[in-house]
């Protein structure tokens, strides 16, 4: 066989499992157990999904690391040779597509170049093909179906004296070799600069008879060929016309380029008019490609930089300048950000974030101490989708949130030894080419990288920074799926530290980003609508960064029929202009307040506008009643307190206003639910932290009994919902029925009575119907309990008193049924109800502690004014009628 032909002799491979697939050689390997993860103990967690040495390089190896190369060689046939080492130093990823398989390349003892592919979901690796010579492979890419393969390559510098017939003039050769099987090929560029290649991959729904290719050149253009095949035999895939494939321009005279696997779709800027232009092409699986985007940087570009070319996930070599260190991430919520930073000389680092789908630019300085030799202060950007972080070796790793990122508290700054990353390597060939995944070129490891859960909410035990609390609490919530989990380990930190928290309330915090964790899913077009956090604004620094923001041009859109992940990103852009479009608790007070006043009028009772907050609230408390039919383990949901069903009704109303005006396509049955669930789950929210303190101190099932000391777990429980009330004051929003009634006996039972009192009169203590009767028919009247009651029913309104006192045996209660009774004897007898009259018995000529007495006089001053002559000055004397009375009463009584 002559050296240059590309054949498909033996193979280096020796197949551990029949797993031929239409001609080509093929072998697989099972991991045992599970992948070994990295870096516990840090933020960030990686795990090796794919590792050369691992998976591909024992299968290139016999029994003790030896290999058997083809069927053995002349003069020295079964001859075992010691090469793994040797083979380890030629084995390297060159591109990982967008399927997740990965392809690799090694060269072989007897100098064959081979190309291999690995499947991440079958464990199995296959050989695609192999060169019979010695050659630098720069850029590779499969198409979706396997049939086709694109290489990209460099000729040996030396010429080893062998005939080639395809022997290029060019020192780059460019090839698209039929692989299904091995067949024939075509040279597409032959050229002396670098060429990239790469395949696209529609939807998987999709299936066409033709594949499209991206040539990328180091002469700065990139091309589309259209690539027809056809099936002869059954199974043979050919290339349909060869020598006439069309192709497009898709771009040109742009200084970097970027390509997002994900989203199929190529990034790119150009420089125009001395100003730098990002543009997007987009890519799309049934027709060909359209410009959707643009917008200009304030990017400054020196005189070097605009020499070098610069790509992106372009395949992997195992060294890439980085003096223009720009990446785009494109999340699927519409989110879209430019991560730009210089490599400097000076004491800090600067780098910026533009977020395009809000309109602003963050730019960040750090200071760094001295590095290590050998390592320059370019920072690696990460896309973690929610996040993106930003690492320096040794220095600092920070989390930047990309869907909130307007308060600096939500991008979480560590350095020193909580940003350690002991698994990245100090190499520059370090990179990032899909979502939550790290390829590390030089070692052929890519690591699937994950916030880790454990450390964060380690570091929200023990960081003693409110920012750095606030940061990990938000992401504890917002980020990992298991939301359940998440919200025990919050809670627990909670009860231990809620008092330790000098710039946010955790309790708010937690009840408004949870409830935004479990409204979003369902309803993706409230995520603008809805507030994520508690917290206005921060306006205090981060310890150790310094922050800059600046407003951006927007993105302009060249196509207006757009859809997916384009008409997300337009959508969010139209809320950029309305800063108010976010639903605000805080702004219920004003309303809340007037509406308490309201409820002591009786005219305004039966207005419209209150009945229609009466019903919205009557359709909550249904819902909660059905969704909570069991006996829970916190005996609430069991009684309905006036004013926080008033409360309940005000959200909703003011909820379902808001809805309805910025999004008034949605039928009002729609609105309504949205409204219905947001109000229920955050009652649930509360009942939730509730149930887990009271979990965590073993209360059981609490009997109500207010005779007795209360313990110290009663005591701790009590505390904590002392700080859920002060919350939901802060925030104005309702607290569930029968929780006031809970917390008002545990705190008799936990409070001394002079603190007791003092909660009562300050509003933190409600005195409910319900508490103030168990505690009158529960307690004796003897000694300070007596008193305890005088104290408590002194502080009811009358209104009040009139429900309580008949089921309080003492001679209070007695004698103000006794009052009552004769007071509607007295208004019976006059054949007509006399209005109640605001005179004060003080003001009377005559006083007697004797109400009939009073009551009787009250009702003939009541007569002489609906008597009275307007033609005398006087009608009766008040004070002779009162003696007259005073008589007549002592005489009846006989007194």
């Amino acid at each position: 066989m002559r050296s240059g032909t590309a054949t498909n002799p033996g193979l280096e491979l020796l197949p551990l499992s029949p797993a031929a697939a239409a001609g080509s050689f093929a072998f697989a390997f099972s991991l045992q157990g599970e992948r070994s993860c990295s870096g516990e103990g840090m933020l960030l967690e990686f795990e090796a999904a794919f590792d050369l040495r691992r998976d591909v390089l024992p299968l290139l190896t016999l029994e003790g690391g030896q290999l058997r190369e083809g069927n053995g060689s002349p003069g020295g046939e079964g001859r075992e040779l010691n090469i793994s080492e040797k083979i380890s130093e030629t084995l390297h990823i060159v591109n990982v597509e967008q399927s997740g398989k990965i392809i690799f390349t090694w060269k072989g003892t007897r100098g064959y170049t081979y190309i291999g592919l690995y499947d991440p979901e079958t464990k199995c690796n296959e050989v695609l093909y192999t060169f019979e010579t010695d050659v630098r492979i720069i850029s590779c890419s499969v198409n979706r179906e396997r049939t086709l393969l694109a290489v990209s390559y460099l000729r040996p510098t030396k010429c080893d004296g062998v005939n080639e017939p395809l022997r290029p003039v060019s020192r780059c050769l460019t090839l698209l070799i039929e692989i299904h099987p091995v067949n024939n090929m075509k040279v597409l560029k032959a050229v002396d600069s670098c060429v990239r290649v790469q395949f696209l991959y529609p939807a998987e729904m999709h299936h066409f008879p033709e594949s499209h290719l991206l040539l990328i050149s180091e002469d700065r253009y990139i091309e589309q060929f259209h690539v027809s095949v056809v099936t002869e035999e059954g199974f043979r895939v050919l290339i349909q016309n060869p020598g006439q494939l069309p192709k497009d321009r898709v771009a040109e005279d742009f200084i970097w380029a970027q390509w997002d696997m994900l989203g199929q779709r190529l990034f790119y800027i150009i420089v125009k008019d001395s100003q730098p232009l990002l543009k997007c092409v987009q890519f799309y699986p049934d027709q060909n490609f359209n410009e959707l985007m643009e917008m200009s940087l304030d990017i400054v570009l020196t005189d070097t930089e605009l020499r070098e070319l610069r790509l992106v996930n372009f395949g992997f070599d195992t060294y890439q300048d980085r003096s223009l260190n720009v990446h785009v991430f494109a999340s699927k919520e519409g989110g879209l950000c430019l991560c730009y930073s210089w490599a400097s000389d000076d004491a800090e680092v600067v780098y910026t974030v533009a977020f395009l789908h809000r309109g602003y630019s963050k730019t960040f300085a750090v200071e760094v101490t001295e590095l290590e030799s050998g390592l320059n202060k370019c920072v690696l950007f990460l896309d973690l989708d929610y996040y993106i972080a930003v690492y320096l070796p040794g220095q600092f790793l920070h989390l930047l949130n990309t869907r909130h990122p307007d308060l600096l508290c939500y991008h979480l700054f560590l350095t020193g030894e909580q940003a350690r990353i002991d698994v990245l390597l100090q190499s520059p060939c370090v990179q990032a080419p899909l979502e939550g995944t790290l390829l590390d070129c030089c070692s052929g490891t890519l690591f699937t990288v994950r916030i880790s859960r454990l450390h964060l909410l380690k570091l929200l035990q023990n960081s003693k920074l409110d920012c750095q609390r606030l940061a990990a609490l938000h992401c504890a919530l917002l980020y990992f799926e298991n939301l359940m989990y998440s919200e025990a380990q919050v809670i627990q930190w909670i009860s231990d530290s809620v008092s330790t928290c000098a710039t946010f309330d955790p309790i708010q915090e937690f009840l408004v980003a949870s409830l935004y964790r479990r409204i979003i899913p369902e309803n993706g077009n409230l995520c603008k609508l809805l507030p994520p956090t508690s917290v206005p604004c921060w306006n205090m620094g981060i310890p150790g960064i310094t922050c800059t923001t600046d407003i951006i041009a927007l993105p302009v859109f060249k196509e207006k029929d757009i859809e997916g992940f384009w008409e997300s990103l337009f959508s969010g852009l139209e809320y950029v202009n309305y800063a108010e479009s976010c639903f605000h608790f805080k702004t219920l007070q004003r309303d809340w307040c007037k509406l308490i006043t309201e409820l002591n009028t009786e005219e305004k009772k039966s207005t419209l506008y209150h009945r229609n907050i009466l019903d919205n609230a009557k359709m909550v408390l249904s819902h909660l009643r059905v969704q909570n039919s069991e006996q829970g383990m916190v005996p609430v949901f069991e009684e309905e307190v006036y004013q926080q069903k008033e409360l309940i009704g005000l959200i909703m109303v003011r909820l379902k206003d808001h809805l309805t005006r910025h999004l008034p396509y949605l039928k009002k049955d729609k609105i309504d639910k949205i409204a219905l669930d947001y109000v229920s789950k955050l009652l649930d929210l509360i009942v939730l932290i509730l149930e887990t303190a009271w979990r965590k101190y073993d209360l059981g099932s609490w009997d109500f009994c207010l005779a007795g000391k209360g313990s110290e777990h009663e005591f701790s429980v009590f505390h904590i919902m002392t700080c859920i009330v002060e919350a939901t004051n802060g925030l104005c929003v309702p607290l569930p029925p029968g929780f006031q009634t809970l917390h008002t006996m545990l705190g008799i039972r936990c409070l001394p009575l002079h603190t007791l009192l003092h909660y009562v009169d300050n509003g933190v203590l409600q005195l409910t119907e319900t508490c103030v009767t168990r505690l009158l028919k529960d307690l004796d009247n003897t000694g300070n309990n007596e008193k305890l009651k005088f104290s408590i029913v002194t502080r009811l309104p009358e209104a009040f008193c009139q429900k309580i006192y008949p089921v309080w045996d003492h001679p209070v209660s007695s004698s103000f049924i006794a009052r009552e009774y004769v007071r509607r004897l007295l208004v019976k007898l006059t054949k007509r109800s006399l209005g109640r009259r605001c005179v004060s018995d003080r003001t009377l000529s005559v006083y007697l502690d004797f109400l009939p007495m009073n009551y009787l006089i009250r009702m003939l001053m009541d007569v002489e004014e609906q008597v009275r002559n307007p033609f005398e000055e006087d009608n009766v004397d008040v004070k002779f009628v009162e003696e007259t009375a005073l008589k007549q009463t002592t005489m009846l009584l006989r007194l």
